[in-house]
């Protein structure tokens, strides 16, 4: 994948009077010829939720995969642009991706846990970084993960049964457990209550309102009424463009841009 960057910067401390998490900074993504992200520039505030709205393929979900650099998976995937984790750039070719994806966890559309026990999913990422030095270090991460992801109290007394085992929103809550073990202070969640049904995705939009104390969380969702109940901002894609950003009660009471008009009072999606 060929991948272009802007010139190394120093990393830098984010401070009260520059609290952005993340910024992208005209950031394109080509697949091939397909322009898929066009100068997209936006900033994302630390410990909240931000939610990218928008039509299927809009670029919502290719522009978040640009912040863990999974689209490097990709080989006809280009990216050019700038963007930056508490000011470091996170496409430096000095950075390790793999401490990156630490730093970023990952959820995704559908639960996809490990196929080892509920313990052992929690504990992977932990053991791969080195993160506990002994068993009892190690019992405490998981618990800590787990009672954070809000399944501690469900899952205790079973936690070497299968994570497969466990339904869908339990799942997706012992994914979020194991996003969070290894100590990410950025989570992204694609469409993470798309396959539940109401009374798990409403669990799961809980925790996210819980994790958001601690957490710089973005979240792409298809449903408007998810970006309301549970983000503070909102960014709506469309075509691949950035077309408004803004407090999320603002994006969907009074939008400056008529297509954002549009699209959340159901004329096109």
């Amino acid at each position: 994948m060929e991948m272009i960057v802007s010139p190394v910067s120093a990393p830098r401390t984010a401070t009260a009077a520059s609290a952005d998490k993340v910024v992208g900074s005209s950031v394109n993504v080509y697949y091939g010829e397909k322009h898929a992200i066009k100068d997209v520039s936006v900033e994302i505030p630390d410990r909240g939720v931000m939610a990218f709205i928008g039509p299927s393929g809009c670029g919502k979900s290719t522009f978040l995969r640009c912040i863990n650099r999974m689209n490097d998976t990709i080989p006809i995937c280009r990216v050019t642009g700038k963007i930056t984790i508490d000011g470091q750039d996170i496409y430096d070719p000095l950075l390790d991706v793999v401490q990156l994806r630490a730093r970023v966890g990952m959820v995704f559309q559908k639960p996809n846990p490990f196929p080892k026990s509920i313990y052992d999913n929690v504990a992977y990422g932990p053991r791969i970084h080195g993160l506990a030095s002994s068993k009892s270090e190690m019992d405490e991460i998981v618990e800590a993960s787990l009672k954070k992801a809000a399944l501690w109290n469900e899952v205790k007394d079973r936690l070497h049964d299968s994570g497969t085992g466990l339904s869908g929103g339990q799942q997706q809550r012992l994914c979020i457990a194991r996003a969070i073990a290894v100590g990410p202070e950025v989570i992204l969640m694609d469409e993470p209550c798309s396959a539940l049904d109401p009374i798990a995705t409403a669990k799961v939009e809980e925790l996210i309102d819980e994790l958001k104390k601690n957490f710089c969380i973005i979240i792409v969702t298809h449903s408007m009424q998810q970006a309301a109940r549970v983000s503070q901002r909102t960014a709506f894609f469309h075509l691949g463009v950035l077309v408004e950003e803004g407090a999320t009660n603002d994006i969907f009471t009074n939008p400056k841009d008529q297509r954002t008009q549009d699209y959340i009072t159901g004329r096109f999606g």
